[in-house]
């Protein structure tokens, strides 16, 4: 080539490194955390007080129900630390990490991973709660959801060898489908999911005819559970019109002439903005035809959770949406301050990022008084399992395939290479999980007892909430009764406007 000739043109979109760059830079994180430190955990020597943190996130929520968050809370240990995300982000945040960043969870315990129906209308197993997503060191959502096996085998009763087996199955599946996707082009990983037919091999590798079996019962169940199920269970027929039951505090259906549901009705174009013109296309044929508000989840009891009941072209074209109140991450203390100003878009946009294939509906929209909220299908095929009935070879099986997901979605959002170089090919990783796991169980258990005292003393109120519903009739009449909005730090301000 002459020297008048141009020479080849590159162009990267982002920050390109070779696979050997990349190699060089996770085994070079060993040097920051080994990864027998990952095993570690000791309690911090200005460890704030559980059940403050507590107090101090519940500021910001509508308190008629924080009863029953509480009573659903205090069911177990594993019920405990579903609500008490905010307590492991703090004594994560405190601990060396890997600096090997992808997007997280925030909250991967066990039971938010499970079926949904893709857009395809094939179910598919993913991780399906994205409340606390922020970017973050890898190992956080690891260590969480090893963690959440160690209790929920305790829960049920199981041999000290199976707890340990079932924590250590989610790290080592973690490890070992990390190298796989560390050796698949970029565009392979992106289109990689879990289908009933990848759920059914995993199983037959794993449990043989049996595991196979249970697997096509599940995801039938998982199909069965339509729209429909939660609308002949949500509503009624009044006067030939559809409309949401009235059964407080689970579900309260908003008066006509209340200012929540001008409110929220009217902010229902901003919510269309956010939706791709095919979605938006889709939805303009339809109409609202009722309102109301249903309790969901443990550790969300208390945020506001409005659900929309829509019709197409008649009443057996029946469609409902959740608006979800969406907050701050409990990671971004300790991580940094999420990329997008609005909470509900920093969720929608962080399921997208993690999810190999998510809800058609998913958006985000902020309320008239400035509360921020995402919106979804309320259900469409959706299951997760009931960790009480788990056999141990069921709960090891199903912590290897909640382990392969999660890699997965770091896959997608992070550097495969590596946090595969890091983690490398013996059990070394596994092993400090598996450590790690054992151990902060053991701090959850005394953070439960704690809670529990808080709940006999009085200081948190865990009463039966009753059918009485005046409170939430009067949020619905007076929505700035509900509680405060936030500032950046998460904080209930006085301010509404």
């Amino acid at each position: 080539m002459s020297a008048s000739e141009p020479g080849p043109v590159t162009y990267a979109f982002g920050t390109y490194s070779t696979p050997a760059e990349r190699k060089a830079r996770g085994k070079a994180a060993r040097e920051t955390l080994p990864r027998t430190a990952m095993g570690d955990y000791s309690p911090s020597a200005h460890r704030p007080d559980p059940i403050a943190m507590l107090e101090d996130q519940e500021q910001t929520r509508v308190p008629n129900l924080l009863p029953l968050r509480h009573e659903r809370m205090g069911v177990s240990a594993f019920t405990f630390y579903r609500g008490t995300a905010i307590i492991m982000a703090n004594d994560l945040g405190a601990q060396t990490s890997s600096g090997l960043q992808v997007q997280l969870c925030g909250d991967a315990h066990l039971s938010n991973f499970g079926l949904f129906a893709a857009p395809d209308r094939v179910p598919v197993f993913d991780v399906n709660d994205f409340d606390e997503t922020n970017p973050g060191p890898f190992e956080w959502d690891v260590k969480r959801l090893a963690t959440s096996f160690v209790l929920a085998a305790r829960d049920n009763g199981f041999p000290e060898d199976v707890i340990a087996d079932a924590a250590l199955a989610s790290a080592r599946q973690y490890r070992l489908s990390m190298a796989e996707y560390a050796a698949m082009k970029e565009i392979d990983i992106w289109y990689d999911r879990v289908d009933a037919s990848v759920m059914e091999s995993w199983a037959q590798r794993t449990s043989g005819k049996v595991g196979e079996k249970a697997v096509r019962r599940t995801v039938a169940k998982a199909q069965a559970r339509t729209a429909w199920t939660a609308i002949r269970k949500l509503t009624t027929v009044v006067d030939g019109q559809r409309v949401f039951v009235d059964e407080p505090p689970l579900v309260v259906r908003v008066p006509e002439d209340t200012l929540a549901r001008t409110l929220i009705l009217g902010a229902l174009p901003g919510y269309l903005e956010s939706l791709a013109p095919d979605r938006r296309a889709l939805l303009e044929r339809y109409e609202v035809i009722d309102l109301g508000h249903k309790v969901v989840g443990v550790g969300s009891v208390g945020l506001l959770a409005w659900v929309l009941l829509l019709q197409g072209r008649d009443s057996d074209d029946i469609l409902t949406l959740q608006v979800k109140q969406a907050q701050h991450s409990v990671l971004e203390p300790y991580t940094a301050a999420s990329a997008y100003p609005q909470m509900g878009e920093r969720v929608v946009e962080g399921q997208r990022l993690m999810q190999a294939a998510s809800d058609s509906f998913l958006g985000w929209v902020t309320g008239s008084l400035g509360r921020e909220y995402y919106v979804r299908q309320l259900r469409d095929m959706k299951w997760s399992p009931d960790p009480s009935r788990f056999t141990p070879a069921g709960m090891a099986t199903y912590a290897e395939l909640c382990g392969h997901v999660l890699a997965r979605a770091h896959a997608r959002t992070g550097d495969a290479v590596a946090i595969s170089a890091y983690l490398g090919s013996s059990t070394t990783f596994d092993d400090a999980v598996r450590a790690y796991a054992l151990s902060y169980a053991d701090q959850v258990s005394d953070d439960f007892a704690g809670f529990t005292a808080a709940v006999s003393s009085g200081r948190l109120s865990a009463e039966p909430v009753t059918t009485d519903s005046e409170q939430l009739k009067a949020i619905m009449r007076n929505p700035l009764l509900a509680h405060g909005n936030q500032d950046q730090g998460g904080q209930a301000s006085p301010s509404n406007s």
